[in-house]
């Protein structure tokens, strides 16, 4: 054969060879002792010609299977057809095919080493295939985050820290790569679920003393941190969103206000975001990545409103109820939002966790009303008894006369106060 053969026939040939072996043995005995030639003389005939292709077939099936990957991950086309049923990408089914026509053709001629070669092989095929997906969700980052994404996929270990500070950076998605990222969760999940299928269907057919050896734990972990990847991105994508509504809250004149009315026009913003991409997302996740996704969102929007109100300036106590009225309304969307697409989750866990997520925020905004300032002094000399504050009257406070600064290691501040309010529970 001229240049690198085929492996089509070099499992051809092993067939052959096999059969050959066979008749072999069924002619001459395989493995008992034969009078012909003495009876302590044995002969096995299986391997000692088929052994010689092993070092070579492992080889060139690895290298079609990176051709065929390279060839579906290029002929695919990353559409999100509403036809299709699965919501996953064709690009993970043919793999699999193709893997599964390469086992198939091995385990009907050997079931030892050569089987065994074989699933490494697949694991690296597999491997390949989830750094593929892990780079087609970094395309939002800079070409330096990239660079730095890429090198920690080849190792586990660090790969969670280096994508939580990937998240930091705000991200644009738009409606159809939130669709094409959805797509990429359920072909992780597919991938993940059935590469597990395959290390449990190879370790029952192998020859025991490889089966140890069979496993898909680490291709595993690599299709999880890309379905990760991808709900966080979807996550940072949607809050990316809410920048015009944040910055509109930002330049509310909290503190002239007159009157508290309905919730703010920001609010608006917010719910119709949700409510234009929420229900899509819900009919392409499963519901345990739905849910996921809700928690990481109800998390992220609810540390960004907290963090939003320290860049509002001068706010009254008017502004306050304002705000804390827009509090109190986020909290309910985000309340609604399973059951914008009629979608269920925990009902019960998922509410207490947007109210503890909310918490935060509600507690410095019933910190900025007088009603609530003396019992906030109070709470804080409870645990700090050595010091005295002078006590919130009914009305508008009196100008009181400076006190003399009191020693360092007791100086309390309004920062002070508000941090321990803030961590307080009402």
């Amino acid at each position: 054969m001229k240049g690198k053969p085929a492996v089509a026939r070099l499992l051809q040939e092993l067939e052959r060879t096999l059969k050959f072996e066979l008749e072999l043995e069924m002619k001459f005995g395989g493995g008992v002792p034969t009078t012909h030639i003495g009876d302590d003389i044995e002969f096995n005939f299986r391997g000692i010609i088929s052994s010689c292709f092993e070092p070579h077939l492992t080889k060139y099936i690895e290298e079609e299977l990176m051709q065929c990957l390279e060839k579906v991950v290029q002929e695919e086309t990353w559409d999100t057809d509403e036809e299709n049923l699965n919501n996953i990408l064709s690009s993970s089914r043919e793999l699999f095919l193709a893997i599964k026509n390469s086992y198939d053709k091995c385990k009907a001629l050997t079931k030892n080493q050569t089987l065994f070669n074989l699933f490494k092989v697949f694991q690296r095929v597999l491997q390949a295939y989830a750094t593929k997906l892990f780079f087609k969700l970094s395309k939002g980052g800079t070409r330096k985050q990239i660079e730095v994404l890429c090198t920690a996929f080849c190792f586990p270990c660090v790969l969670f820290d280096v994508v939580k500070l990937f998240f930091n950076t705000p991200m644009q998605v738009s409606g159809i790569d939130e669709r094409l990222i959805c797509y990429i969760v359920n072909s992780a999940e597919y991938c993940r679920k059935t590469s597990g299928d395959l290390a449990e269907e190879v370790s029952t057919v192998i020859d025991p003393h490889y089966a140890d050896g069979v496993d898909m734990s680490e291709v595993q972990d690599k299709f999880s941190c890309v379905i990760t990847k991808a709900l966080m991105t979807l996550v940072r994508g949607l809050e990316t969103k809410f920048d015009t509504e944040m910055q509109e809250m930002a330049c509310v004149s909290w503190g002239t206000l007159d009157s508290v009315g309905d919730h703010s026009q920001y609010v608006n913003g917010i719910y119709t975001i949700l409510n234009n991409s929420v229900p899509v997302l819900e009919k392409l996740l499963t519901p345990v990545y739905f849910q996921f996704f809700l928690e990481k969102l109800a998390s992220s929007l609810g540390l960004r409103f907290y963090a939003n109100i320290f860049r509002c300036k001068k706010i009254s106590e008017t502004g306050a109820q304002q705000m804390l009225l827009d509090t109190q309304a986020m909290e309910m969307i985000l309340l609604k939002v399973p059951s914008l697409d009629r979608q269920t989750v925990s009902a019960a866990s998922y509410s207490e966790f947007v109210k503890r997520q909310m918490s935060r925020a509600e507690a410095v905004l019933k910190g900025l009303t007088k009603a609530n300032q003396q019992s906030v002094l109070d709470d804080f000399n409870k645990h700090a008894p050595r010091i005295t504050q002078p006590s919130v009257a009914a009305e508008m406070p009196q100008p009181v006369p400076i006190p003399p600064a009191p020693p360092l290691e007791i100086i309390a501040n309004s920062e002070d106060v508000t941090t321990r309010l803030a961590t307080a529970s009402y």
